[in-house]
């Protein structure tokens, strides 16, 4: 006789499997809530899909690591398109083309200028266009630079830039004019300084060029590069330098000018003071002066002179400060000037522009003292109004 088939070992009745049973029997015998298996199996999936996103950001990483970038100066300007207005076959064709090497002279960088000669009004006109490549002036690889102009026959007479903020590739667009007879271009050099701006210590020279004018032609605009080489020796200005603080406020129309110091005056000076003029509508406004300092080079005078400027007048007014100065034969003459206003150019409209930007806080800068012909000539100031006398 055989055993009696056991109840447990019954097979499963055909159309039905053993296995979907298996995950519901498990569910049912855990203590836990269903809601709280839910969450787990959600975070669960969470977890999942934030390993895998991590798993693609890596290998796009190292994708990117292993792509050779452009450097961003070499991106900022494209020398095979210059901005200028001219057409591209003035501009020097070998200057886009060719790479700095080590130690080259294009380690400078280099000047895009524009020359032309007027024989009516007997002008040479020179067009700041563009700098690139300049060598880096300041610790964090970049510089603020600017361009000063001058003619070797005109020492006196130069222009600046404004002060281009955190670049090694300036657009100036930027002209100005010299007057030079015709038969004297021959023996005429034009001088570019590129220079850093620092607001409180000597400005760094960065790149210089030097051009003679022998060859310019009078009929014909030349637009072009220019390599530019290392910066010569910079001379001490004779006529010294004058550090002021602005401060303006706009609700009450309230012009602060401190005069702080001077430096690089003559030693033959028997004293020196200054004098503050405000212009308004290229006439003679308000003046106000300092104290005298006797016998000293580098006068010390922070004095505080408050003027009264709407808002709506500003852009008409022209602030002038002059140091003047007794000599041996004790008669006063000004021994520099320092333009300010809205007509300024160079550093001295950048001080300005940072003084409204900076309303009711004041800014101080050095600034180098001009000719005081070479102020009055840019003034161009008109005759005061004279009432006429009684009985006249």
């Amino acid at each position: 006789m055989g055993r009696p088939p056991d109840a447990r070992s019954t097979p499963a009745p055909a159309g039905t499997t053993a296995v979907p049973g298996l995950i519901p029997d498990l569910i049912a015998r855990l203590p836990w809530p269903r809601w709280a298996l839910v969450a787990v199996a959600v975070a669960v999936g969470v977890l999942a899909v934030s390993c895998f996103l991590c798993v693609v950001c890596c290998c796009l990483r190292r994708r990117s690591r292993g792509r050779k970038k452009k450097p961003r100066d070499q991106e900022a300007v494209g020398l095979a398109s210059p901005r200028g207005t001219t057409s591209t076959h003035l501009v020097q064709p070998d200057v886009g083309d060719s790479e700095a090497a080590p130690g080259g002279p294009q380690d400078w960088g280099r000047l895009l200028l524009s020359l032309g000669y007027d024989v009516g009004s007997q002008e040479i006109r020179v067009g700041l266009k563009q700098a690139a490549d300049l060598r880096a002036g300041g610790p964090g690889g970049t510089a603020d630079p600017y361009a000063r102009v001058s003619l070797s026959t005109q020492a006196g007479h130069t222009h600046e830039t404004k002060v281009h903020r955190g670049t090694l590739h300036p657009t100036f667009q930027d002209t100005c004019c010299f007057h030079v007879a015709q038969h004297e271009l021959a023996g005429v050099a034009l001088r570019v300084q590129l220079l850093n701006f620092r607001r409180f210590s000597a400005h760094e020279p960065l790149a210089e060029l030097s051009l003679p004018l022998g060859a310019v032609d009078p009929q014909h605009v030349l637009e072009r590069w220019y390599q530019l080489g290392p910066p010569g020796t910079t001379e001490r200005e004779r006529s010294g330098e004058l550090c002021l603080s602005l401060r303006y406020v706009p609700s009450s129309g309230r012009l602060t000018v401190v005069v702080l110091e001077a430096r690089g005056l003559s030693l033959g000076l028997a004293d020196s003071y200054v004098k503050v003029q405000l212009m308004l509508n290229q006439r003679k406004w308000k003046k106000r002066k300092t104290s005298a300092r006797k016998g000293t080079a580098t006068p010390y005078f922070n004095e505080a002179f408050t003027f009264l400027v709407p808002f709506s007048q500003l852009q008409s007014v022209d602030l002038v400060l002059a140091v003047w100065a007794r000599g041996p034969q004790f008669r006063a003459e000004p021994a520099g000037k320092v333009l300010l206003g809205a007509r300024a150019s160079g550093q001295a409209l950048q001080h300005w522009a940072d003084m409204l930007a900076h309303a009711r806080r004041p800014v101080a800068q050095w600034h180098r003292l001009r000719p005081a012909r070479e102020v009055d000539r840019a003034l161009a100031l008109k005759p005061r109004l004279h009432l006429p006398l009684p009985g006249s």
